[in-house]
C-alpha cells in the first residue's frame, strides 16, 4: 500500500493533484452534493437509507479518527499514515449529508415560515466548503455534526417506525443528544490531545444550546414536517375521481409563471365550489391525519380571518403523494389560502389564491388535469 501510494505522488497525475490540492476541498464537497442528487430520491426506499446511515455511520468513525490519530495505537498504522486525509473525508460525508437534507427538506418546505431552517440547511451546505481550515476545530466538528445528526434521526426513526408526531420528534433528539454526546465521551477519554485542546464543559453547553435551539424551532413551526411533503397544491373548478385518477379542472398559470401551477386569479361564478386539491408525500406504511386550514384576508382589520380546518387522512407509499381535496361554497371576493398543515399544526405547504366573481362562466386557460 505505502508503495503504490509513492508510486501515486510520482505519477503524472499525483503531481498534479498535489499541486492544485487547494481545490480539493470544494471537489469533495461538490462530489458529495453530486452523488446525493443523482442518486436520492425517497428517503423510505432501501437505497436511500442504506446511503444515508452509511454516511452518517462513516463520518461518526472518521470524526474518532480524526481525534484520536495522535493515540500510541495507531503508530505504524495506515490510520496514521493516512490521517492527512481525513478532514477530506469528513468534509465529504458533511456535504453529502447536508446535501441530502436539502433535496428532502426542499420537497417539505413551504414559501412561509419554515423557509428559515430550510435556509440554514442551504448555507450549512455552502458554508461546508470553507470548513476545511477550520476543521480541526472540535467545536465546530461536533457542532456541526450534532446538527446533521439530529436532523438525521428526525428524518430516519419515524420512516422506521412508521409514525411521526411530537412524541417521536423528541425521542429523535434526544437519541441524536446521547449518541453524540457518547461520541464526545468516548473521543475525550481515548485522546490526550482532545483533552489539551477543549474544554469539555464548553462544548458540551454548545451542543446542548443547540439542541434546545432546534425544540425552539420545532415549538415554533418553524421545522418543515419531514418526511412528509407535499408535492401537489392548487386551487380548482372541479375535482373528479376516474378509474382511481383525479380529473381536476383549474385556471392554468401562464408559462413563465414556473414557480406555481394554478393562475392565482379564481375566477368564480355565483354559487361555484372553490376546490383544493392537494398530494401529500408520506413514507410507506405512514398514516398521518392532515387538515386544509382556509383563511380570508379582512382588508379591514388587515388579518388572516380562520373560517374551516378540514381534515383527512394521508396513507404513504405512493410515489406522487396521497391525494385528497376540500372545497367550500359561497366564498367572498377577495384574498385567500389554504394551509396544509399537520395535527401538530406543522406547515406541509400553502395555497393561495385570489377569487373574482363573474357573471360568466370563465373559459381562458382552464385545463383538465390527471393526478
Amino acid at each position: 500500500m505505502r508503495r503504490a501510494l509513492v508510486r501515486y505522488r510520482k505519477s503524472a497525475f499525483g503531481r498534479y493533484v498535489i499541486r492544485n490540492q487547494k481545490y480539493a476541498p470544494i471537489l469533495f464537497f461538490m462530489g458529495g452534493f453530486i452523488f446525493d442528487t443523482l442518486t436520492l430520491g425517497r428517503i423510505d426506499r432501501v437505497y436511500d437509507t442504506v446511503v444515508l446511515c452509511s454516511h452518517m455511520t462513516l463520518l461518526s468513525i472518521t470524526l474518532y479518527l480524526y481525534n484520536t490519530v495522535d493515540n500510541d495505537k495507531w503508530e505504524g498504522t495506515f490510520i496514521r499514515r493516512y490521517s492527512e486525509y481525513f478532514p477530506l473525508i469528513i468534509q465529504f460525508f458533511f456535504g453529502a449529508l447536508s446535501s441530502a437534507f436539502v433535496i428532502y427538506f426542499f420537497r417539505s418546505v413551504s414559501m412561509s415560515k419554515t423557509l428559515f431552517f430550510f435556509i440554514l440547511l442551504v448555507l450549512l451546505l455552502f458554508a461546508n466548503e470553507f470548513l476545511k481550515k477550520k476543521i480541526s476545530n472540535k467545536y465546530l466538528q461536533f457542532g456541526v455534526y450534532f446538527f446533521i445528526s439530529f436532523t438525521f434521526f428526525a428524518f430516519m426513526i419515524p420512516t422506521l417506525i412508521k409514525e411521526m408526531n411530537t412524541f417521536i420528534f423528541i425521542i429523535s433528539g434526544l437519541v441524536s443528544l446521547g449518541t453524540t454526546l457518547a461520541l464526545i465521551r468516548f473521543i475525550y477519554r481515548s485522546s490526550p490531545g482532545t483533552r489539551a485542546e477543549i474544554s469539555l464543559k464548553k462544548l458540551i453547553s454548545l451542543i446542548l444550546s443547540i439542541y434546545i435551539t432546534i425544540n425552539v424551532f420545532y415549538y415554533f413551526n418553524l421545522i418543515p414536517p419531514v418526511p412528509l411533503a407535499m408535492e401537489t397544491g392548487l386551487v380548482a373548478h372541479d375535482i373528479r375521481k376516474k378509474n382511481n385518477e383525479y380529473i381536476v379542472t383549474y385556471e392554468q398559470n401562464q408559462w413563465f409563471v414556473f414557480w406555481r401551477t394554478h393562475d392565482i386569479n379564481f375566477h368564480r361564478k355565483a354559487d361555484q365550489r372553490v376546490y383544493v386539491f392537494t398530494s401529500v408525500f408520506a413514507p410507506t406504511d405512514l398514516k398521518k391525519s392532515i387538515f386544509h386550514r382556509w383563511k380570508w384576508y379582512n382588508p379591514e382589520t388587515r388579518k388572516w380571518e380562520l373560517t374551516d380546518d378540514i381534515g383527512f387522512e394521508v396513507a404513504g407509499g405512493r410515489g406522487r403523494g396521497f391525494r385528497g381535496y376540500t372545497y367550500k361554497n359561497n366564498l367572498r371576493e377577495g384574498q385567500w389560502k389554504v394551509e396544509v398543515i399537520t395535527e401538530e399544526e406543522l406547515i406541509l405547504g400553502v395555497v393561495d389564491f385570489v377569487i373574482k366573481n363573474t357573471s360568466e362562466p370563465h373559459e381562458e386557460g382552464m385545463v383538465k388535469k390527471s393526478f
